[in-house]
Parts: structure tokens; sequence; C-alpha cells
């Protein structure tokens, strides 16, 4: 039995689970709190984000996480929103990991269209075209790999966009979903429906997909520089520059809020860094689809789905309720800040108990200006701008505020963004920036 808060909701959960090594109080201490033990424990969660109750941590702080696999969770249906039967991937690395709740229904297609072939600007690849044009999926083009599956370059005809020679025509990245992959059927044809009919400059191009029997492939436009997440984590990396960090920042907001804003409001749903793609120039785009969600409509003031994501980059009320609004993607856009802020990872378990939380650990500095310098990428090497770190700071603060109403919206936090490159704005931005958030 887990008893735990979130805002003014008392949660109380039961949950069968594994405990960090060598902690006699059974308390879990990696992604969901709980109690294997016959009476109730009260777990204070550690980081910030995890305060919704199920993901908290062990309060034995000489016992370090827990790095373990696929764990299944089976409990009596809480009044916290949790449902029976829950699959949480645990992370096993620094990197962060996806997890899945299932809950009330799946993963709905969009209503904006019936199916794939009602996207009538996407090419109809057949699997022996992707297989001509990835060279029958070779491994020297090997380019991603995910739970989803491969990512593979080809090459394809600029005008007919049949398959051609390496070095012929232009480059594409062909995704091909694994038959037993994390991503399944219902996510492939969201995004095939989404990035088939939603066009911006921050949003990865489809060009076209493949569904012959039990092969899903998708064919995007070629992005040269890889992953945000490539950049800023990887080791022996070239330092990801600080006016290129603001830019992606702005290129990803660019993206939200044109998503917040469309006829038909999307909520993104999984941004991180390793779904952000960048281009030749640097440009950031919006990848990686399948969990895209319809907003709400009319009077509704969110939509209850299924809680789905990344550990570390989920919103806590999203978390504890499966009530999805817009600001579940700011609280996202507000990690990704402080990850290009920090060049530290969401989670990483590496790290102390009170530091392997992002959130929770910079949250400790930039309550206060002078602090926020003890939070800024090492690698940097003090090669930025102290003015536009401290509204970038500012913003981030503001996005990952554990109460959703009081989050900016993604196409305020642009507008701030944009200011920072306005060399004729004569007001000190950091304080016009706290007044334009104070009032959300």
């Amino acid at each position: 039995m887990f008893e735990g808060r979130h805002g003014n909701w008392k949660l109380r959960v039961s949950l069968l689970a594994v405990c960090r090594p060598g902690c006699q109080d059974q308390v879990l201490g990696s992604v969901f709190a709980s109690c294997s033990l016959s009476h109730t424990h009260r777990v204070e969660p550690a980081c910030e984000f995890t305060k919704a109750g199920f993901m908290g941590n062990c309060l034995n702080a000489n016992v370090r996480p827990k790095k373990s696999n696929t764990v299944t969770l089976s409990s009596q249906t809480s009044n916290s929103g949790l449902c029976p039967r829950a699959q949480v991937p645990f992370p096993s690395s620094n990197k962060t990991s996806a997890f899945s709740i299932n809950s009330c229904g799946d993963t709905p297609t969009p209503r904006i269209k019936g199916d794939a072939n009602s996207c009538q600007n996407l090419k109809t690849f057949t699997f022996d075209e992707l297989k001509a044009a990835t060279r029958n999926f070779h491994c020297d083009g090997l380019i991603g790999e995910g739970g989803f599956g491969f990512v593979f370059k080809g090459w394809i005809h600029e005008s007919t966009l049949s398959p051609t020679k390496p070095g012929m025509g232009i480059v594409v990245a062909v995704k091909k979903l694994k038959l037993n992959g994390l991503q399944g059927h219902k996510e492939w044809q969201t995004e095939v429906n989404y990035l088939g009919q939603l066009h911006h400059e921050n949003l990865v191009k489809l060009i076209g997909y493949c569904s012959e029997a039990e092969n899903k492939l998708l064919v995007y436009e070629f992005m040269p520089k890889g992953s945000l997440e490539n950049h800023l984590f990887r080791r022996g990396r070239h330092t990801l520059p600080w006016d290129v960090r603001v830019k992606v920042a702005m290129g990803v907001a660019q993206g939200l809020s044109y998503l917040h804003n469309a006829e038909i409001q999307i909520i993104y749903r999984d941004l991180k860094a390793s779904n952000i793609l960048l281009d030749s120039d640097f440009n950031a785009k919006l990848t990686d689809f399948g969990f895209a969600r319809e907003g709400p409509r009319g009077d509704d003031s969110h939509v209850s789905t299924r809680v789905v994501g990344t550990h570390g980059y989920a919103a806590p009320e999203y978390l504890a309720t499966g009530r999805l609004t817009t600001k579940s993607d700011v609280y996202s856009f507000g990690v990704l800040l402080l990850e290009l802020l920090s060049g530290r990872r969401a989670i990483e378990e590496s790290k102390s108990q009170a530091e392997w939380c992002l959130v929770n650990w910079a949250k400790s500095f930039l309550t206060e200006r002078k602090k926020v310098f003890r939070i800024m990428d090492t690698n940097l090497q003090g090669q930025y701008s102290h003015r536009e770190a401290q509204v970038v700071a500012t913003l981030a603060l503001q996005c990952v505020s554990w109460e959703a109403k009081t989050r900016p919206k993604m196409r305020e936090i642009l507008n701030i963004l944009e200011q920072l490159k306005d060399k004729g704005n004569d007001e000190n931005p950091p304080n016009r920036t706290a007044r334009v958030l104070k009032a959300h």
C-alpha cells in the first residue's frame, strides 16, 4: 500500500513491486513507489515530478536506485486513476526510458482523417521499393534504433520518389517497425495521419509509408545532424554552442505552438531530446508522433487518456490522473530547457540521491538569480550570454511549475524566446519575463 499526495488529493495505491537492493523497507525506488509489507509506508518522493505519488523514491538514502528491466505491476483500481495492469520500463542506464500505463482505452487515431489512405500527399511505397532504397536494409545504412524498430538511410529519386542507387537522388530516413516493438499499429497509424496532414517547418516531413501485411514502414526527410540527444549527451561530442541551444529551443517552441494553436489542437505528449531532430543548419524539428493526441474540445478542460511518455519528462498531474492538456507539453518543454542549460539528462541514476532528478536538483538553484550559473553546462566554459541564460532559466522554472495552471502557454514562451535575439529591446528581459509569466 502506498500513500501520498498530489496537490489537494490524497492518493493510496496498492502495487506489487521490487525494491532497491539492500533496502530493508522494501519500498520501490526507481519509478513506482509502493510497499510490499503488510502495513502502510509514507514515502516522500525525492523528485519534484514524482509527487503524484505513484512515482516516488525509497527513503533509504544509502541505497542506490535499482537498475532493472520491465516490471509488471498488478493492483486493484484505486482512486488515483491507475488501472489494474501496468507495464513500466525502469531506466537501465542514464538514458530516460519510455513507459506506458494501460489505462482506459488504446491510443485513438486522430479525427482529422480516417486512415493513412486519406493522406493524399503521401507516397505509398511498396516493401520491395524500400528494400531497394536501403540496399535491403543494409547494416551500413543503420542510423538509429529504438523500441519502435530501426531507422535506415535510403535514397530515392527527387521527383518520382522511386528508389535509386546510393549517392543519387535525395537521402531519406526509413523507419522499419519491429514486429514486436513498443510502437504498435495504432501508434504507427497515428503518426501517418498527423504528419501526413500537419505541415510546419519545425515538424519533420513525412514523405510516405509502406503497409504490407506485417511490414510497417515510414519514410521521412533525412536530418543530417541527427537528434538533439546525440549532441547534448553523447561522450566525445563537440559541445553544442549556446546560440545553437537557444535556436533549438525556439524551433521546438515554434513546433509546439503550431500544434497547440492548430484548428484541431494537438498535444504532442512525448517531447524529449531524442525526438528532436536537427537539419544541416541545426533547425529543430519534432518527430515521432505516435503518442500525439487531439486536445479537448468545447467546454472540456482536458483529455482523459492512458499515461504514456518518457520517465523524467511527463507532467506530474498527467501521471497522477491521466488528464492531458497542452500544459503537459509545457512541462516537458521546461525539462528540455533545463537539459539545454545544464547538459544533463532529465534522469541520471549515476548521480547522488539529491541530484539524480534534473528538475528537483535545478529548482534549488533557479529560485535565486545569482545561482543560475551553478546549473550551467561546464562544457560551455562560460561562453554564453548571462542575460539569455537567465531568461531561459526563468522560463524553465515556470514551465515545470507543480501547478499546471501557473505554467505559461507555448505561444507566450515562444514570444519571450524570440525577444532574446531582439537587440533593439531596451527593457531588461529577465524582469519582463518574470512579469509576463507571473500572470499565468
